[in-house]
């Protein structure tokens, strides 16, 4: 995961766009129907935003609303993987800092997420951040 870190959805090609809104516990809506390619990024989307949801709560700033929207590249040749992929998180909770805030997606993406470690580890992953 050395290639991960902040960023903007601006650096790749949108062959791919999901979006996923936390509804509370560990529950999320996404899109109905995803292709299997969309599947996976929702899987990513959530599994880290569950992580983010825990690290602010522990650290007594619990989240009001989180939405996740993922933009991804895909090659141009079959088979058609995912090149790269870019997570834009807005957050809105009382007293949560956008230092904090930050560093729970950090470690969410680079240590916590399951299907981030079941990616490939030198495919991208960018994030962004937009609080309130």
């Amino acid at each position: 995961m050395i290639h991960d870190g902040p960023g903007t959805a601006d650096t790749l090609r949108a062959d791919l766009k999901v979006a996923v809104r936390w509804t509370g516990g560990l529950q999320f809506d996404s899109k109905e129907g995803p292709s299997p390619p969309e599947a996976l990024l929702c899987a990513l989307a959530t599994c880290t935003a569950v992580d983010v949801v825990l690290i602010l709560q522990k650290r007594k700033t619990p989240v009001a609303s989180l939405d996740v929207d993922v933009t991804a590249e895909r090659k141009d040749t079959s088979p058609r993987r995912i090149t790269k992929a870019h997570l834009g998180y807005r957050i809105t909770g009382a007293g949560i800092e956008e230092a904090q805030a930050l560093r729970a997606i950090e470690l969410a993406v680079t240590k916590y997420c399951t299907v981030r470690d079941t990616l490939d580890p030198d495919m991208p992953i960018t994030w962004d951040l937009r609080l309130g």
